[in-house]
């Protein structure tokens, strides 16, 4: 029981990999709390954590896309004397379509949980850390934050990058401190994020040795956390790809992201 003692708050909670992420802490001894907008799967899945592992989950209902709901939620936890030793910023979708396709208030209500959710809640439990001595920070971000923007969903990409080098500066902060931050950058995960933005029958498509399974991508994230890796890109595939990004003259690189671009970016 590795954790135990220790809490994890994990936004995102209610599926996907967020969940994994709860499911694996808990296995190891964590508590937990889980935040994510949809209350009863939060009700479930705590319910569930508790019993078969004998740890304690709370849950918060919020929707992390409100400016207001980061400070909300430590807020509460301040109130109520809890701690947050590990953090994992998961909470995500993509918004299908090219940029003009979108109006403003998408885009907003996009980057105010894919950017500033993750730096708010990162800022706001990050002092707590380095006053204890210990603390494990994730971003979930994504093969797409390391390799050439692509046509459609066009800040997710973006948005990932951000968040990669966010993890690496705290990495550079907090080195030499029992504080520990790194970026996850995952490639195609079976989730339901791709039915959330519409790609379910795009990616459905690709082949099965692109995709890999949330559990080995959330255990090989914890693990590299406590490493000390400020990147990691789980997978023989993902890690090909982005070594190929990083050697490739760019333009090669823009060339192949633009060619696939359209096998796994919903145009609607």
């Amino acid at each position: 029981m590795k954790y135990s003692g220790k809490t994890a708050l994990v936004t995102g909670a209610s599926a996907g990999i967020g969940a994994t992420f709860a499911r694996a802490y808990a296995a190891k001894g964590a508590n937990l709390i889980l935040v994510a907008r949809r209350e009863e799967r939060l009700r479930e899945l705590a319910a569930e954590l508790e019993q078969k592992h004998a740890i304690k989950a709370r849950f918060i209902a919020a929707d992390l896309a409100d400016p207001l709901a980061p400070q909300r939620v430590f807020d509460r936890l301040q109130a109520e004397g809890a701690t947050v030793d590990i953090l994992v910023n998961n909470a995500g979708y993509g918004l299908p379509g090219g940029y003009t396709e979108n109006d403003w208030a998408a885009h907003r209500a996009f980057l105010e949980l894919m950017v500033n959710s993750y730096a708010q809640m990162t800022r706001h439990f990050l002092p707590g850390m380095i006053d204890r001595k210990y603390g494990r920070i994730i971003q979930v971000a994504s093969l797409a934050g390391l390799v050439p923007g692509s046509a459609g969903h066009t800040l997710y990409g973006p948005s990932k990058a951000f968040l990669v080098s966010f993890a690496q500066s705290l990495a550079a902060e907090c080195a030499g401190s029992n504080v520990r931050s790194s970026a996850l950058c995952p490639g195609f995960t079976y989730s339901e994020f791709h039915d959330v933005n519409s790609t379910r029958g795009l990616v459905s498509q690709l082949p099965k040795y692109m995709f890999m399974q949330a559990e080995p991508v959330v255990e090989g994230a914890i693990d590299a956390v406590e490493r000390s890796k400020a990147v990691y890109v789980p997978g023989a595939w993902n890690k090909f790809v982005a070594w190929l990004s990083r050697t490739l003259p760019r333009s090669m690189s823009e060339n192949m992201v633009k060619n696939q671009s359209k096998r796994f970016r919903a145009k609607h």
